[in-house]
């Protein structure tokens, strides 16, 4: 029990620090489009997200994926990227009327992988080759904790800006993904891998 709650604290940590600002930004990239009443589509969207990366994560744990860290912390940056271009790419209708199975859904699966190398490369520093199965899950559900409580704390925002203060809904993707984008491009930049061989 004492090494569920040691690994499940370091899944939140993981998430819930200013060191992982990037992942906090590609959640906020996901879920901006979404209002509180719709909480079930955001559900699907984390779900993907979630299957995406505990894969990855558990594929990492037993030593089957390997990929060079440097390239993954690369990557994640552009995961934020393509995400916030989408926002950007969508329109009004679009936004109050997805279509039965947004592209987003795709993207949280897909680029989740890519976010689970990124966890596997914090949890196996800490864990050994022996008795993975606690780890993983204890590690994984303190992710999900966090992802859903900055998914909460995103949705309550929304909710203040289109519902109560009434800003444009299409607006409020738009302006907050301007902003993403940009963020996203400056770390991409700092974390240019070629950088570490000059």
């Amino acid at each position: 029990m004492e090494d569920f709650k040691l690994y499940f604290g370091i899944g939140t940590q993981h998430i819930l620090t200013w060191e992982a600002m990037d992942h906090i930004l590609f959640i906020a990239a996901l879920c901006l489009r979404y209002l509180i009443k719709d909480w079930k589509k955001v559900v699907v969207l984390v779900t993907a997200f979630t299957i995406g990366h505990s894969t990855t994560l558990a594929l990492s744990a037993l030593r089957l994926v390997h990929v060079n860290t440097r390239w993954i912390e690369f990557l994640i940056p552009l995961t934020i990227l393509a995400t916030a271009i989408n926002n950007l790419l969508q329109r009004q209708q679009q936004i109050e009327h997805p279509s039965r199975l947004p592209l987003i859904y795709f993207f949280a699966l897909f680029f989740g992988f890519i976010h689970g190398l990124a966890f596997a490369n914090s949890l196996l520093s800490l864990i050994g080759n022996d008795n993975l199965i606690v780890p993983l899950l204890a590690f994984n559900l303190g992710v999900e904790a966090a992802q859903l409580l900055v998914v909460a704390i995103i949705l309550a925002i929304s909710f203040i800006f289109v519902q109560m203060m009434r800003v444009r809904r299409i607006w409020w993707v738009w302006g907050i993904s301007s902003l993403v984008l940009l963020a996203s491009l400056k770390m991409a930049f700092d974390r240019w891998p070629i950088h570490e061989f000059h």
